[in-house]
């Protein structure tokens, strides 16, 4: 795989640049997985042009001539996952099954988009009012123009399915900005795809962040939709906000997962709990970040995380068959984050507990962490009051219930939250509670989440919607026609 380059796509053609990334593998120090294509400030220019001269035909479209040339595109997109998830495994540092669903995930995305052609054109009417201005109005919802989409490394391709089928439907032209440290196999796809539509609906932008400004900041783009980080959030806001440019920011979270009095901890939901606190080795904005739990349930939820952690064994992410469960941390960076929200946590004196060992040979010095939990965790100790990004969960007990919602609310972020309850009304009870975006029942994390619906946060995890028809509506613009009868 260190031969593997991936090009820029601009107008319908691939364009190599003389510059390149070498990109990193996260699980052997020193090696490079492939190199891709670093865009200039031009080539930047040039994607943006040629978005633009594709928009009036594109948006010319109606919703089912839009949806059917999209259909076609997808065509044969899982014919190269098994590629495609062996190069994002070593560029990530996930193991293999997990960058494989993240393909998967981008095709459910895309056709469920699909399902919504016919709604796209929908206009609504407003009939005149007796006594008022006999106004009879029309509002309908039109494509924005060229927008730019940009997602993070941690699950790429999934997350760009959550916003691109809906921009392209939309009306829109596409630039798809893949991940600065984990391009290749997001580019690939995208490419692949953007081959099969007509030239400029769909590019592919990599390259240094420093010289793609202007996928932000040119007046010439509608729209950015950025999903990553939320100081990443706050940079991309305030460049776009010099052209009062839309944005779109799916940011991060501190989920808080409520385990009342009540809540099941069979084998199963604990299964499903640990899959929301670990998978990716913790790197998901929507993975459970704090653990609020019922005191009385305390032990038995604690022991049946050891359990499970007790069978991790890190490894490299291709090494998956062979017994590996969970691979590196992607980068050294957020390593050295980790280590010091553990060290900090025993430092303070909480009881930490670690499991698994960490691999030798040539993985050695790669960026593992052994997965831990901090038990009866000080609410103000960093690994609860910041967003982990790792796989390492606090527990904190909770005596009432309106304890519980106020220490699940207490924080900056607000994308997702669950309840865990045998009742019913209980769990329609704390859920309108908890404050963020989406909440789960008896369940939690991105492999759980309901693709047909709107996702988004609050508070600082984000702004704007991303899935369903309210991802489209992210991409238009309503327009109303009003007629005033003589």
């Amino acid at each position: 795989m260190s031969d593997l380059h991936t090009a820029l796509f601009i107008d319908g053609e691939e364009r190599t640049t003389a510059d390149v990334l070498e990109i990193a593998d996260p699980g052997k120090p020193g090696r490079i997985v492939g190199t891709a294509a670093a865009a200039s400030p031009d080539d930047v220019a040039d994607a943006v042009a040629a978005a633009r001269r594709a928009f009036p035909a594109w948006s010319a479209l109606s919703g089912a001539e839009r949806a059917a040339q999209m259909t076609q595109a997808i065509q044969g997109i899982a014919d190269h996952r098994d590629d495609d998830a062996a190069i994002l495994s070593q560029e990530n540092g996930k193991v293999v099954h997990e960058a494989w669903v993240d393909s998967l995930v981008f095709e459910l995305r895309w056709n469920l988009a699909l399902t919504h052609a016919d709604d796209v054109d929908a206009t609504e009417h407003l009939a005149p009012v007796p006594g008022a201005i006999p106004n009879s109005t029309r509002i309908s919802y039109q494509p924005m123009g060229a927008v730019t989409i940009i997602v993070p490394f941690n699950w790429p391709i999934a997350i760009l399915g959550a916003a691109l089928p809906h921009a392209l439907l939309a009306g829109n032209t596409v630039i798809v900005k893949p991940p600065l440290t984990a391009p290749l196999a997001t580019a690939r796809v995208v490419q692949r795809v953007a081959e099969q539509l007509p030239p400029g609906v769909l590019q592919v932008i990599t390259g240094r962040d420093e010289h793609l400004s202007g996928l932000i900041s040119n007046e010439q783009i509608a729209k950015v939709g950025f999903t990553g980080s939320v100081n990443g959030g706050k940079k991309i806001m305030e460049m776009a906000s010099r052209s009062l440019t839309p944005v779109t920011l799916e940011l991060g979270g501190n989920d808080a997962a409520v385990f009342l009095a009540d809540a099941p901890l069979d084998d199963a939901h604990l299964d499903k709990l640990f899959g929301a606190v670990y998978d990716t080795t913790g790197q998901i904005c929507m993975n459970a970040k704090r653990l609020i739990v019922h005191r009385s349930r305390m032990d038995e939820l604690v022991a049946g995380l050891e359990s499970r952690l007790a069978r991790v064994q890190l490894g490299y992410g291709l090494d998956e068959p062979n017994g590996t469960t969970m691979g590196p941390l992607h980068s050294p960076a957020q390593k050295a984050f980790v280590d010091d929200l553990i060290r900090e946590a025993k430092d303070a004196g909480a009881d930490v507990r670690e499991f698994g060992e960490l691999p030798g040979g040539e993985l050695a010095g790669g960026n593992f962490v052994r997965p831990a939990i901090v038990v009866d965790a000080d609410p103000a100790l960093r690994v609860v009051t910041e967003e982990q990004f790792g796989p390492v969960i606090p527990v904190i007990p909770f005596d009432s219930e309106e304890e519980a919602i106020r220490l699940a609310n207490d924080t900056w972020a607000g994308l997702g939250n669950s309840v865990w309850t045998a009742d019913a009304a209980a769990a329609d009870r704390v859920a309108p509670q908890l404050q963020s975006g989406y909440v789960w029942v008896n369940d939690h994390g991105a492999t759980r989440l309901d693709l047909r619906a709107p996702f988004g946060g609050v508070k600082q995890s984000g702004i704007g919607r991303e899935q369903g028809i309210h991802g489209i509506r992210d991409f238009q613009e309503a327009h109303a026609v009003s007629v005033i009868a003589d």
